[in-house]
């Protein structure tokens, strides 16, 4: 049986037990069994998120995201998928689909992403690795490994 405290468009794809705290918004996205998703979280197009995941309060997972099981994501973490973001191209007109590359981010089984961390796109978080609060990580994170600060680094 599903439980819900909030609405979910019918274009996502939810495996048994997923729990989410009103108000989320989550669409044509995909989410894995027993995962809990917390209130003001939104989840875009395409992005999958594994089994027996926790998406803390405030988080944001943009297009091009996939999650593996068992992640942890803490409060007001931001995933971004666009190298070079621009509202306008150089004629002046509003950038459309076609005027920007999404970039796929991945985070393996059992990595763990601190409070108000911020995830460039294009990397890899390995596989129980800890990305420590605040870190912003513009490069790929080795399995197992702490990273912190701003640029993310390895605790030594």
């Amino acid at each position: 049986m599903k439980t819900y405290r909030c609405q979910v468009r019918d274009d996502v794809k939810e495996g048994e037990n997923v729990r989410c705290v009103f108000p989320v918004n989550l669409y044509d996205c995909e989410i894995g069994s027993d995962t809990f998703i917390g209130p003001f979280t939104e989840i875009q197009e395409g992005v999958v998120i594994g089994e027996r995941c926790k998406i803390s309060s405030h988080s944001f997972i943009c297009s091009g995201v996939r999650i593996e099981n068992e992640v942890f994501v803490g409060h007001g973490v931001m995933f971004i998928n666009d190298r070079l973001p621009r509202s306008c191209n150089p004629n002046g007109s509003l950038e459309g689909a076609d005027d920007w590359t999404c970039e796929e981010t991945v985070v393996k089984k059992g990595a763990s992403i601190g409070s108000n961390a911020t995830i460039l796109c294009g990397i890899t978080i390995g596989e129980g690795a800890l990305i420590g609060a605040g870190a912003v990580v513009t490069k790929d994170v080795p399995a197992g490994e702490i990273w912190v600060g701003n640029p993310a680094h390895k605790l030594s």
